[in-house]
């Protein structure tokens, strides 16, 4: 069975090969540019952990380096999706390789000297994730510039192939490197991989795009999460996003310590089990297109809770033969659940609003790894590491469950969010200035008595969507002068943002929402639709003073 538009996350079209990105000359550069600079990342992972292991640092601290790499997302997600909307994502992705590159430097320098103190590499790895967490919503946002929307999918997937499939190559490597050359060396390799993605980046010739009338900064981010609140659809993304991150971000948190104290591996052993991970998610994207065909998101995030939750219990409870599979799966599971994610968010997100929508997604599920891997940390040095895994494992149960209560919307990932021209434009006396405001419209309609009902109940998802595409406040109203009359009032924050609204952030599923409530309108069309300016009362006051 392929895909079909009632799937929820799931193209509607028919299924596309994993692997067909790849043949987009410009994707399958800035993939391999990516794969390398995540192998070395990964490596500097392992290398982190296990400089703290050698150490004798506390599991808390060991756990810690997971939270310093994943908490930036939460100080600066939302800054990020901005800057991701308003600048040139090329010129931005490339400063952040440059400054990452810098900051690997610093590292290798501090351990090379052997000043690096726990705290020092906890700081550095905390830096780090600041330049990570400002290139990743404009990292997902060129995923459309670069394939057709069919392969999004397929390239959400292979996102994962760069994560996952340097987690099989690098952390096997790094534990072979730390034990022969020691952390530092894996350091210094990390820092030079950089150089991989800004010389791509750096070839790659984008369009330019005109911003003639820019967004103010804070006036962005507000109008991001103000669409995310709007938005059904995205907000259950990200839920289930959370639900997810929280109790899996045990596995990646107690690895190093479960590996050395329960598994009784060195720092190879604990490369090749967290490789076992990346190879388990290798396997996962080229699965991925098959069982999407054959089960629902839904399905596939419950049964991938479960699935994760396997490797959680054989790392606490079996022997090491048993564990490499079970990893497997794991990896596998992983994966599967962040295909279904990223491709589903992807697809319900209008272009308008992708990286500011795609920066809230990461920071609530980045998050959610962060501060769960810090709280896991600190309940395995109370209660054990064993003990610690057998409640995550308990957690993620709960999730698949809550599949069941909170399932993904009918309607992910198959709305028409391609921008539409239907919206007329205002006949107006005078054209304000772009801050001027706020703009109140008023839109009136016929509705007879028999279709009233139908007419307020269609019109509940039109003030969704004049709230999702910037309006600050919607109401509807029936006259009390006109029985058939109804009154639809909204209000956006300046004459800018109404154009914006008006112009470049009315999809073609917003449009339907109007075309359904229309139905039940007398000759099924709007009576009248005004536009009001709010006078400045302050400004004339003063004026009048002038002249007194």
């Amino acid at each position: 069975m392929t895909p079909s538009a009632t799937t929820p996350g799931s193209a509607p079209t028919d299924t596309v090969s994993a692997w067909a990105p790849l043949r987009n000359t410009l994707y399958r550069s800035l993939f391999v540019a990516q794969l390398v600079s995540n192998i070395g990342g990964w490596m500097q992972t392992v290398g982190a952990q296990w400089f703290l292991v050698e150490r004798a640092a506390s599991t808390t601290v060991i756990a810690a380096v997971q939270t310093a790499s994943l908490l930036p997302t939460l100080l600066l997600a939302l800054l990020a999706g901005a800057l991701a909307d308003a600048l040139d994502r090329r010129v931005l992705l490339i400063v952040v390789g440059l400054g990452s590159l810098l900051t690997g430097g610093v590292l290798t320098a501090l351990a090379w000297t052997d000043t690096l103190s726990p705290w020092g590499l906890l700081a550095c790895t905390f830096v780090l994730g600041c330049w990570s967490s400002l290139a990743a919503p404009a990292w997902q946002a060129i995923q459309p510039e670069l394939v057709p929307r069919e392969q999004i999918p397929a390239a959400s997937a292979l996102g994962g192939v760069t994560v996952n499939g340097a987690r099989a190559i690098g952390p096997a490597l790094a534990g072979v490197l730390v034990a022969v050359a020691g952390p530092t060396f894996v350091f210094a390799i990390n820092a030079l991989t950089f150089l991989a993605t800004v010389g791509v980046l750096t070839r790659w010739k984008r369009p330019t795009r005109e911003h003639a009338d820019r967004e103010r900064l804070t006036e962005s981010i507000v109008t991001g999460i103000r669409y995310i609140r709007s938005g059904p659809i995205v907000r259950r993304i990200i839920l289930r996003s959370a639900l997810f991150a929280f109790p899996a971000s045990a596995l990646w948190a107690l690895l190093p310590s479960a590996t050395s104290s329960v598994l009784r591996l060195g720092s190879i052993g604990y490369g090749i089990v967290l490789g076992v991970l990346g190879v388990g998610a290798v396997i996962g994207v080229a699965a991925t297109p098959m069982l999407r065909d054959h089960f629902g998101a839904n399905t596939l995030l419950a049964g991938s809770a479960v699935a994760y939750a396997i490797g959680m219990a054989a790392l606490a409870w079996l022997p090491v033969w048993l564990v490499i599979p079970a990893l497997m799966v794991s990896g596998i599971a992983w994966i599967t659940t962040l295909t279904a994610l990223n491709a589903s968010i992807q697809l319900s997100l209008a272009s308008w609003v992708r990286a500011r929508g795609m920066s809230i997604y990461l920071l609530v599920f980045m998050g959610s790894q962060a501060v769960g891997s810090l709280a896991w940390g600190w309940l395995a040095s109370r209660i054990g590491i064993v003990d610690c895994l057998a409640v995550a494992v308990g957690a993620l149960i709960l999730v698949a469950a809550s599949v069941a209560v909170l399932p993904l919307h009918p309607e992910t990932g198959v709305l028409d969010r391609a921008v539409s021209m239907a919206w007329p434009t205002p006949t107006i006396v005078f054209e304000p200035e772009p801050d001027d405001g706020p703009i109140r419209v008023t839109v009136t309609y016929r509705v007879t008595d028999d279709v009233r009902g139908q007419f307020i109940q269609s019109m509940s998802s039109v003030g969704v969507a004049r709230r999702r595409t910037g309006a600050y406040s919607w109401n509807l109203y029936r006259s009390l002068d006109d029985g058939d009359m109804m009154v639809e009032q909204f209000t956006s924050p300046s004459w800018s943002q109404y154009r914006r609204q008006r112009e470049e952030r009315w999809t073609g599923s917003d449009h339907e929402a109007i075309d359904n409530a229309l139905k039940y309108v007398v000759g099924g069309s709007t009576t009248t639709e005004t536009h009001d300016i709010a006078v400045s009362l302050r400004a004339d006051t003063r004026s009048m003073s002038r002249h007194s």
